[in-house]
């Protein structure tokens, strides 16, 4: 796979979002989910987020985590999509994408591996190639980018690299 496309809410978060008083939302991420988008980077596979609502909170996790294809509050995210794939020169077969409802079909339909978390809507659930073991905004993210890494062969490699110190002993 050349990139993977992540929904937000119901892949990278747990799908609840808590509003204050004020109108301000939160969202809770997982660390785990975010250190599977930058292993995935330095194995040369693009992370890309498409996301239907658009929150600072969200806009701020990806900066963080140095996503340089974010999308956020689109309508449509099949041409979204297409127009970013263009871009890149990436086809649909070297896409995997993972989403958790209806807004996401037209993606996992086209993509070369569709993933889905458990709790996914049960049509998701029914065209996803991979469920994922571990639930939306606990891992489900992470494990789905070990296993591209794995077929990717890039897993052990990037394994290893966490495993020094950083004076190289």
């Amino acid at each position: 796979m050349k990139a993977v496309i992540f929904d937000v809410d119901g892949v990278l978060t747990d799908g609840r979002i808590y509003i204050g008083e004020q109108g301000e939302s939160f969202k809770a991420f997982n660390t785990l989910d975010g250190h599977g988008l930058k292993s995935l980077q330095h194995a040369g596979i693009e992370p890309i987020v498409i996301t239907g609502r658009d929150a600072p909170g969200v806009r701020r996790r990806m900066v963080d985590l140095g996503i340089r294809h974010a999308l956020y509050g689109i309508k449509d995210k099949l041409a979204a999509a297409e127009g970013l794939l263009a871009e890149l020169g990436i086809a649909w077969s070297e896409v995997a994408a993972m989403g958790d409802d209806w807004p996401d079909l037209p993606l996992l339909l086209r993509a070369g591996l569709a993933i889905a978390p458990p709790g996914a809507h049960a049509e998701v659930l029914a065209v996803a190639q991979h469920v994922t073991r571990a639930a939306a905004g606990y891992g489900a993210a992470r494990e789905a980018c070990d296993l591209l890494l794995v077929a990717a062969g890039q897993y052990g490699r990037i394994f290893e690299a966490h495993c020094q110190t950083l004076d190289g002993k």
